[in-house]
């Protein structure tokens, strides 16, 4: 059946938005989570993920247009369906009756009657996304179905100010700070610190004592998850917006103000927040202020962060002999996240493995000698991820991604760093790595480390890779085999660099040897381009001084 898309209500003081861009064409398949649309908003351009599978049937209007909240965005359903009837009932004013979904949020029925006052009962009662003193738990990340609440930085009774930070959210890829997107007074907390709390259920009541009806909120969350209306929306996506401040010291409590379409920008010039001033309401760093920074890209820190793949060791505590001991804790979201993305890749993806030796003695020699110049210590790793930045420009299957009925084949090369913490594994992107230099992927490697064991790291640093890359050499590992990070198609497991007995002119002599194992989809890319690919790799370690011209 045809579903109604609505345009939500992507900020807190949003009224209307114009069409950036459209990802799809009427006619195309669209997939659950893909990109349809951009659309540019009072505050910054979000993209719109459809949430349901089925054919793009109708654009409510084309690119450049713009739309009030609520007015009909689009149509998805199945080929030939009429829709006549859906677009006639969701036309100008009509469409303000019916919840707008959004990405990742549950659709409200087109048929709900227009009559109904956003107070009004509904058939599971209150509907809680139009009440606007309540807080629902937004989707932080594009993954995420759920959150634990890490801590609480407000009591019932305090008073809260927009901006302000009001509690830590444990997600499924990091810990994320969620500011308060409006004034009042705290009234009401839905979940105790270390609740579980899925997306769109009830998070907090913030409005003015004595006004609010805290009984019927109650009685409407212990239905378990809201409906999801055109406030859900807003809070879905207004609300990580906020979120996702990053460490810095532009800012009283320490957290850099910015609009996500700047942080987007910011991190695909390389570009650190630290150095820009902000010209928006309060010092809020936007778009335009990135687009003419004109500073140096971002600085090296001044203390080097450990190795990206390192871990804390974990100790077992000791026992009396004889004795059955053991301890159980709960599958964190992280944890339960790369349980399933994992196994879903293994079990589907049809995997196959190519490993290669590579000669690394003048990859070494090359590295001390750069290091004497470098402004930053370049590690190995980083040279690793240059030369298969490189080779991706030169293999561009590698650098593709299976999407079911088509495969993408990427022009642009964001690769993936695997990096350990203590509870799993996250994959933060260094954006655009052919383009940058040694000193630079340095930079950005040290950073994106040492904010991932601090649980600092947000959605933007982590989505988007189009090839992935393993390193566990630092731990002694000789070669290994990753399983492949969808939705790319191949992953590199890098081992440690080896003093072996070589035979080079004839004559048994030490040498450096590393080894890499390429995990490819079958499904993408086949033996003889996989094959290619490494060769390049090797040629490019192998010869270093080729990375730099």
């Amino acid at each position: 059946m045809a579903e109604v898309i609505l345009m939500p209500r992507l900020s807190d003081t949003m009224t209307e938005g114009v069409i950036a861009a459209w990802h799809k064409k009427v006619g195309e398949p669209v997939k659950k989570g893909e990109l349809l649309a951009e659309v540019e908003t009072d505050k910054a351009t979000m993209e719109l993920e459809s949430y349901k599978d089925g054919t793009l049937l109708h654009i409510g209007i084309d690119k450049g247009g713009k739309l009030q909240v609520n007015d009909l965005l689009a149509i998805i359903g199945e080929p030939g369906e009429d829709i006549a009837s859906l677009v006639a009932g969701n036309t100008g004013a009509a469409a303000a009756t019916t919840a707008a979904p959004a990405a990742g949020s549950a659709p409200v029925p087109a048929s709900a009657p227009a009559s109904a006052p956003a107070s009004a009962p509904a058939q599971t009662g209150l509907d809680l996304s139009k009440v606007e003193e309540v807080i629902l738990m937004p989707r932080l990340s594009d993954t995420m179905t759920e959150g634990v609440i890490a801590a609480w930085h407000k009591k019932v009774g305090d008073t809260v100010s927009k901006g302000e930070l009001l509690a830590e959210v444990e997600t499924d890829k990091a810990t994320m700070e969620l500011e308060s997107y409006k004034n009042g007074t705290l009234l009401y907390i839905g979940a105790e610190t270390g609740t579980k709390v899925p997306v769109n259920s009830l998070l907090c009541v913030i409005g003015e004592p004595g006004k609010v009806d805290l009984d019927a909120i109650r009685a409407a969350a212990s239905g378990g998850p809201v409906v999801a209306g055109a406030t859900a929306a807003a809070q879905e996506t207004s609300a990580p917006a906020v979120a996702a401040a990053e460490v810095g010291s532009s800012t009283e409590n320490g957290r850099i103000k910015a609009s996500p379409l700047a942080r987007k920008i910011a991190a695909e010039k390389g570009i650190s927040l630290n150095q820009v001033q902000g010209s928006g309401d309060g010092g809020r760093i936007v778009k335009s202020d990135i687009e003419s920074f004109k500073g140096a890209a971002a600085p090296a820190p001044a203390k080097a962060a450990a190795p990206a793949a390192s871990a804390p060791a974990a100790i077992m505590p000791s026992a009396p002999a004889g004795t059955v001991s053991f301890d159980e804790r709960p599958v964190s979201q992280m944890r339960k996240t790369i349980a399933r993305r994992l196994a879903e890749s293994k079990f589907t993806a049809p995997h196959f493995y190519l490993t290669m030796s590579i000669d690394m003695d003048k990859a070494v020699a090359s590295r001390t000698q750069i290091n004497e110049l470098s402004p930053v210590k370049i590690s190995f790793n980083d040279m690793v991820l240059k030369a298969v930045a490189i080779a991706l420009k030169q293999h561009p299957t590698v650098n593709s991604s299976w999407l079911g009925d088509t495969i993408r084949t990427n022009h642009h090369v964001n690769v993936g760093v695997a990096v350990a913490v203590e509870e799993g594994l996250l994959v933060p992107v260094v954006r655009f790595a052919d383009t940058k230099g040694l000193a630079q992927i340095a930079v950005e490697v040290k950073d994106f480390a040492g904010r991932a064991k601090a649980k600092k790291l947000q959605p933007s640093d982590w989505e988007g890779s189009t090839f992935t890359i393993s390193n566990l050499g630092m731990f002694g590992i000789d070669e290994f085999t990753a399983i492949i990070n969808p939705p790319d198609s191949c992953i590199l497991a890098v081992g440690a660099i080896q003093q072996v007995p070589v035979v080079k002119n004839g004559q048994v002599v030490p040498g450096n040897i590393m080894k890499v194992t390429l995990s490819c989809d079958h499904r993408v890319v086949d033996g003889a381009s996989g094959a290619a690919f490494l060769q390049t790799v090797k040629s490019l370690l192998e010869e270093p001084l080729r990375m730099l011209v």
